[in-house]
């Protein structure tokens, strides 16, 4: 019996996507001053970034490559919420909290 587990598939990257995008919303910036407001705002392009490059990498069907993208992107929004620069509103299943 093989364990589909440890294939990357066009669906799971999706699934991936779609929970970095859920994440990318329900976090809310908690920053207290500008200094903070701008690493946050640093830490959220590369979130973005990586997002865009997921897809690209999808596209162009390197799904590797989109599933290791997709796991950076979710890692930078998770680590501002782990942080203290974002509210990840109490959810233990799109972040790591504090």
């Amino acid at each position: 019996m093989s364990d589909n587990g440890n294939i990357v598939t066009k669906e799971k990257v999706e699934k991936y996507l779609n929970l970095t995008a859920e994440a990318r919303i329900k976090a809310t910036s908690i920053t207290t001053n500008s200094e903070d407001e701008k690493k946050l705002q640093s830490m959220l392009r590369m979130c973005d970034d990586y997002q865009n490059d997921a897809r690209h990498f999808m596209e162009n069907g390197d799904l590797v490559r989109a599933f290791g993208a997709i796991n950076y992107a979710h890692a930078w929004i998770d680590a501002a919420v782990r942080i203290g620069l974002m509210d990840g509103h109490n959810d233990d299943h799109l972040f790591t909290l504090p």
